[in-house]
């Protein structure tokens, strides 16, 4: 039997006993009623700060809402006043049409007149 208590290590033993012992008396000091004010006045600042967070992240939310508003709102001004310039644009664009449809139309006038005048026959494939 002594073979067996030779072969114990104390000191392994002692670190046991030691955490025992501390755990023992961390429990018992974790769940008096002192610790459990500790506790309460903890948590009651904690949720003290919860509601400061959420005021601020209120207040940044409707911000950041407002300022999509505005955004949103200056892309609608920017793409209607876009598509009065492109209606303008294409206004332009269809009497510069015209004109240039007109004076080649004339230009085609004048020249079966020319070639009237001077006895041509104009070939388009009928007589």
């Amino acid at each position: 039997m002594m073979d067996i208590l030779s072969k114990i290590d104390t000191k392994k033993t002692g670190i046991f006993a030691a955490g025992v012992l501390f755990g023992t008396a961390g429990i018992k000091i974790l769940s008096s009623r002192d610790a459990k004010k500790v506790y309460t006045h903890c948590t009651a600042a904690v949720l003290r700060a919860k509601e400061g967070v959420m005021k601020v992240v209120t207040c940044m939310q409707e911000n950041a809402e407002d300022i999509y508003a505005e955004a949103t709102q200056i892309n609608a001004e920017r793409a209607s006043k876009e598509t009065e310039f492109e209606d303008e644009s294409d206004a332009q664009d269809r009497s510069a049409a015209e004109e240039a449809s007109d004076a080649q139309d004339r230009s085609n006038v004048d020249e079966a007149s020319d070639a009237q005048d001077h006895g041509y026959k104009e070939v388009d494939g009928t007589e």
